[in-house]
């Protein structure tokens, strides 16, 4: 039996297209009348995003900001309709798909008052390289006034927030501190929190979500790379990650946000997750996205982990690793305007098959850091940054193995997940 609990113009859309494809199955039988045996949801995993009935009576008669990019995206919804012809008892199955569709487009067609987007690194499109500023603008598409929020501030002023009422987050994350989306998501929450807005989080899942590893940042070394006292990889959605922002009272003078967050459905830590889109330039496949964790740490070193070719963090090399039978030249290309090494032939490990991993692999910096010759250089000034201490590089320059580096982490670790448990959503 199928219900409609809301009757929007959302899900009379659907309603519509539903029997269009009901229609288009007896098209492909020889009976025109089919009974539907059921319709049912395939376990795939919703995001908050798509669950509008959650959200869509909050935002009614209110001004509304977005903060979104290219992932702000509610995605194709698929159901198995299995049906039966009565007069040939043949039975089928078909798949039903309605299309995607930008969040603020959504808002939009369901007459919620979108007054602007805030954008992140990167930018509203997702072009920008890392690091790189991202300019004010409006959007092509609708008009709205986009505020970036890695350009002059990174942090919504009270003049950019000026007769809003309430504030809609929903960007994609992928559970690594040193990714910049959730120390936007701390400043939107403060923001917020300073002038009496409302925040609504709308939950995607963390395809890094099924671990806890690495170093975990002290606060000495707090920055926009890594804002709170959080392992690399830290295992919870963006959700629940804003929750436990709150929790702790990380904001600004301890203030706390007006925040709900809408969940996600059909979702576990343990759930294996394919992101439809690239959440940033240099992540563009699921290999990237798990050896991100490991391949950061790159960042602040001279060594290049795959930007300016097809396979970013998916290789390690430099043109001062000896020969070896894997090379490959860093040109400049979307996302890497100016990548270490460019036009410069680097040798290297290749990435590209290594089995799914469930924790940080620290081998590679160590082999990377071994292969430098002494002459060269091979920690940055931002390496600190990204590992949130100064005890990495050391362990490092002493020779320590990967065990024993890994073995310095369990103490803090336990102790975060402690407080992490706390903030829970999905088990």
């Amino acid at each position: 039996m199928i219900k409609f609990i809301h009757i929007k113009s959302t899900y009379l859309f659907l309603f519509l297209l539903f029997n269009f494809q009901l229609i288009s199955c007896a098209k492909r039988v020889k009976s025109s009348e089919l009974k539907v045996l059921r319709l049912k949801k395939d376990s795939i995993i919703i995001t908050g995003a798509a669950k509008t009935d959650l959200y869509l009576n909050l935002l009614k008669g209110k001004n509304v900001a977005v903060v979104a990019n290219q992932t702000s995206v509610i995605y194709k919804k698929r159901d198995s309709v299995f049906w039966v012809d009565p007069e040939t008892n043949e039975k089928g199955l078909e798949k039903v798909s309605y299309p995607n569709i930008h969040l603020v487009d959504s808002l939009l067609s369901l007459n919620i008052s979108v007054e602007k987007v805030f954008s992140p690194e990167h930018g509203f499109r997702g072009k920008a390289d890392a690091a790189e500023l991202v300019k004010d603008g409006f959007d092509t598409k609708t008009g709205l006034p986009i505020i970036s929020l890695y350009g002059k501030n990174k942090k919504p002023t009270k003049e950019q927030l000026k007769g809003i009422d309430i504030v809609v987050f929903d960007i994609q994350d992928v559970g690594v501190r040193f990714y910049t989306y959730i120390s936007t998501l701390h400043f939107v929450m403060e923001a917020c929190a300073e002038n009496g807005i409302s925040v609504i989080l709308l939950d995607r899942p963390n395809p890094n979500g099924h671990y806890v590893d690495g170093p975990t940042l002290e606060m000495k070394h707090s920055s926009f790379v890594g804002k709170h006292p959080v392992p690399v990889v830290y295992g919870m959605t963006i959700g629940e990650y804003g929750q436990m922002i709150n929790g702790e009272k990380w904001l600004k003078n301890g203030i706390q946000c007006d925040l709900k967050v809408i969940p996600l459905e059909n979702y576990t830590h343990n759930s294996k997750y394919h992101l439809p889109i690239r959440p940033s330039p240099n992540l563009p496949n699921d290999k990237s996205i798990n050896l991100y964790p490991s391949l950061g740490f790159f960042e602040g070193t001279t060594i290049n982990a795959g930007r300016g070719t097809e396979f970013q963090f998916q290789k390690y090399g430099a043109p001062f690793f000896a020969k070896s039978d894997f090379s490959y030249t860093p040109k400049a290309n979307f996302g890497a305007k100016y990548p270490k090494h460019q036009n410069k032939l680097c040798y290297g490990v290749n990435l590209i098959e290594t089995p799914h991993l469930s924790k940080i692999d620290i081998s590679f910096l160590i082999d990377a850091y071994q292969k430098t010759p002494k002459t060269e250089k091979f920690f940055g000034v931002t390496f600190t940054i990204h590992t949130g201490n100064t005890t990495l590089q050391k362990q490092i320059e002493q020779g320590l193995s990967a065990e024993e580096i890994r073995k310095s982490w369990e103490k803090d670790l336990e102790s975060f997940k402690k407080i992490r448990e706390k903030y829970l959503i999905y088990k």
